[in-house]
């Protein structure tokens, strides 16, 4: 019969030390989905404590706030092929989408919806646009249901409690996510404007971006996640701590206990990573960004550079992004 001392000559006192891990799964999960949905405590997986540090994630993701800086702290030029200007895409995480999908020496075609009615909740919609990706989400979480219940049925407290304080502090970091992710300001509304964006990215991955301006400007531009409150911090400290005492008492459980932690920490890091790997969009307030058939190789960038000013039909804005030499007419004198 199942019970807490059905395994016995080893000893697992430090198995709760897996919830310490700097991984950076529940901060690309973040930023893939754009937010934070509550059905999220349910999924425990190493990095909780860093959930929240979602503007320093360049350096690993000890809390899943690390999720706005996904980008390693790239912000790409971009060039509105429709009016000549020239900017920085500010959403971290729509760089590291675009990151992800780009290809050196390779011009990747993506486009943006208008923004998508929410009817049932992130975590749903989601499920309705990316149902595979959603599938390994639920497994992670009906594992952590499967877990509970072995845990009452072996009566051990100690590790149900661990458990339970990992669940409190992803909650706090899921509310504190939540308010962090509204949003703000995008610059003027520009309506019905079709927009038209070449953005370059690090190791010459080029990405043209199409659709509404305004739709444009809403996975773009100003903040992703805003900087903490007050109160916001002393939740995530708070949530922080929890995740310590819970390695620190994860020694007091029995070793099927500790095993069935572990167990169930590796095994929704590795659902949890599947599910990223198998997402193909980006959801961005209500927004989805896609990729659109299959990227196009160039032998030169100056021969994409050229064909999109054809198509375009004007060159101010790669004379802008540095991409090729103003004819004498347009050159304008530097003072240094």
């Amino acid at each position: 019969m199942f019970h807490r001392n059905s395994i016995t000559r080893i000893s697992l006192s430090a198995a709760g030390l897996v919830a310490l891990a700097d991984l950076k799964t529940l901060a690309s999960r973040t930023a893939l989905v754009g937010g934070a949905s509550f059905i999220d405590i349910f999924l425990l997986a190493p990095g909780i404590h860093c959930q929240q540090d979602a503007s320093e994630l360049n350096g690993g993701i000890h809390c899943q706030q690390d999720a706005s800086e996904l980008n390693g702290g790239e912000y790409p030029t971009t060039g509105a092929m429709t009016n000549g200007y020239v900017f920085r895409v500010e959403n971290q995480a729509t760089v590291s989408y675009l990151q992800g999908v780009g290809e050196p020496g390779h011009l990747t075609n993506v486009s943006v919806s208008p923004p998508l009615p929410t009817k049932y909740g992130l975590f749903f919609d989601n499920f309705r646009g990316e149902p595979l990706a959603s599938l390994f989400y639920l497994a992670g979480i009906a594992l952590t249901v499967i877990v509970i219940a072995l845990l009452v049925a072996i009566k051990d407290w100690w590790a149900l409690g661990v458990l339970c304080m990992l669940a409190v502090a992803r909650l706090l970091n899921t509310v504190v996510l939540k308010r962090r992710s509204q949003m703000g300001w995008k610059g003027a509304a520009e309506p019905d404007t079709p927009g038209d964006l070449l953005i370059l990215l690090s190791q010459d991955r080029w990405v043209r971006m199409r659709g509404m301006v305004d739709d444009l400007k809403a996975v773009t531009a100003g903040q992703w996640l805003r900087e903490t409150s007050d109160i916001e911090s002393v939740a995530v400290s708070i949530a922080t701590l929890l995740v310590f005492v819970a390695a620190a008492l994860a020694g007091n459980a029995s070793t099927v206990g500790s095993l069935l932690l572990a167990c169930l920490l590796l095994m929704s890091v590795a659902l949890l990573g599947v599910s990223n790997m198998v997402t193909t969009k980006l959801r961005m307030f209500g927004h989805m960004v896609r990729v659109d058939g299959e990227p196009t190789r160039y032998n030169r960038r100056l021969d994409m550079v050229r064909e999109l000013i054809a198509e375009s039909k004007r060159d101010d804005w790669a004379i802008g992004m540095g991409l090729i030499v103003p004819p004498t007419d347009k050159a304008q004198k530097v003072n240094v």
